[in-house]
């Protein structure tokens, strides 16, 4: 299995040379040369599958010869094992027609541990056989880093560094991120926005002689496995309502395009999904992208849905890479604009992007309403970003199931949830002490050289 940049400069890479490379040398970000399909049969056989024998078979056909089958499938059950459901991404009937896909159930409470914990069980078996070790950067609006450093602390292989905005995540998100002992992992707090700490981490891996020096790797959704692992739950929860024998849909809150470009790729792979449909905060650009073709950024505005602050979506590059019809040259020149403010995608391309994504908007009193009403009509605690998506999905429901993805447990943004329903969630028992334990922090400005220096001082490699 080949993977080749969305910029087209880059070399070709094989599975785990892209995993552990994750940003590619020309700027872009590595897709796979060819997407698998799987076949009606092959999707049929999924349903009723345990969630670890679903993800080896989905994921599989990308891994080429990288690890063995019992490689492979044993690292699948360590990614899964400390999840604190069986199903790992239950589903849960909202209304008719409509579910809610339960993504929160892992370590960190949010969907981005179904990839984190996958990618660092890939890592430690990928660089133990090399002999390697490799300083990991990260950029995180919130969800990302804690899962992050919940996947890799301890591990002997990386040294971990997260960059997040200070002042601009939940205290949770925050905590989960500060409080970890282990002397391979740091939080860096960082004075700005998301969009400065992804702009600072796309330095880094541009800056070739500190990446080099280094050995600097990425698990932010720039890295291929993070969107791979995502693919699996679009493949289970499609099963249960019927696939490959019926079309579903999702509705995806995302604001860095990643968790729903996975669906994408499902849908390439064959399963039958009719509609994909980006849910936005009030910082609505890819709404606005597909809905005019105009993609230019503008002030990120705090909000209730923190993890959706973004105007500049790293992962939508893969697809404008496909809907250029895979031509490097003009997804290099459309990201040059965007380092000016912004691009105008194409009238056939957005044509493209358009028989694939649909979209919609939630402002800070329908996400809230959203919370109040679902709680009152179904019980189901909603977390603000996930409210989002269900707001969202219930103006757009048709005939066939829709499924929202729930991306966080609600007691990661505690506040939004007490002022929508009036009474405050709590944690999982596992976590109930987070208040209690201790912080480690470092407050960094926004400022390359800075953030450079005091990684070099503090990795251990």
């Amino acid at each position: 299995m080949d993977y080749i940049s969305t910029r087209g400069a880059a070399p070709v890479l094989s599975f785990e040379e892209a995993m552990l490379t994750g940003l590619a040398r020309d700027g872009g970000l590595y897709v796979p040369a060819t997407v698998p399909s799987l076949s009606e049969a092959d999707i049929a056989a999924l349903a009723g599958l345990p969630y670890e024998e679903v993800a080896f078979r989905v994921m599989r056909p990308f891994v080429g010869d990288t690890f063995t089958d019992s490689e492979f499938g044993e690292i699948i059950e360590k990614a899964y094992a400390s999840f604190g459901h069986d199903a790992r991404a239950p589903l849960v009937q909202l209304g008719p027609n409509h579910h809610l896909l339960e993504l929160f159930h892992g370590p960190t409470l949010a969907f981005k541990d179904f990839a984190m914990q996958l990618i660092g069980q890939l890592f430690q078996v990928a660089l133990e056989r090399r002999g390697e070790k490799v300083t990991i950067v990260g950029a995180t609006s919130g969800d990302t880093g804690s899962a992050a450093i919940e996947a890799f602390r301890g591990l002997d292989a990386v040294d971990v560094f997260i960059l997040y905005p200070h002042g601009r995540v939940s205290e949770v998100q925050r905590r989960q991120m500060t409080t970890p002992v282990e002397s391979n992992v740091h939080a860096l707090a960082v004075d700005g926005t998301f969009d400065d700490c992804q702009a600072k981490l796309k330095d880094m891996f541009n800056h070739f002689d500190f990446r080099d020096e280094v050995r600097l790797a990425g698990v932010n959704s720039i890295n291929w496995a993070r969107v791979l692992a995502q693919v699996v739950y679009y493949f289970s929860s499609a099963t249960a309502l019927g696939a490959p024998y019926r079309e579903v849909s999702f509705t995806v809150p995302t604001g860095n395009f990643g968790d729903i470009f996975a669906g994408y790729i499902a849908k390439k792979m064959g399963l039958p999904i009719k509609r994909l449909i980006v849910a936005t905060n009030r910082n609505d650009i890819l709404h606005r992208a597909l809905s005019t073709g105009d993609y230019t950024t503008g002030e990120v505005h705090p909000t209730i849905t923190p993890s959706m602050d973004i105007q500049v979506s790293s992962n939508f590059e893969r697809a404008l890479f496909d809907a250029y019809d895979r031509d490097g040259g003009a997804v290099a020149q459309l990201m040059t604009e965007l380092k000016e403010g912004g691009f105008h995608i194409s009238q056939g391309a957005l044509q493209g992007l358009r028989e694939h994504f649909g979209s919609g908007r939630s402002d800070e009193h329908e996400t809230s309403q959203t919370i109040t009403d679902m709680f009152t009509r179904t019980g189901e605690i909603l977390c603000p970003h996930s409210a989002v998506g269900v707001k969202v999905a219930n103006d757009v429901l048709g005939p066939e199931p829709m499924i929202t993805l729930a991306t966080a447990h609600p007691a990661k943004f505690p506040d939004a949830v007490e002022a929508a329903m009036g009474s405050r969630p709590p944690l999982p028992p596992r976590m109930a002490d987070l208040y209690e334990r201790s912080e480690r922090v470092t407050r960094v400005e926004n400022d390359l050289d800075a953030l450079e220096t005091l990684i070099r001082s503090r990795r251990t490699a």
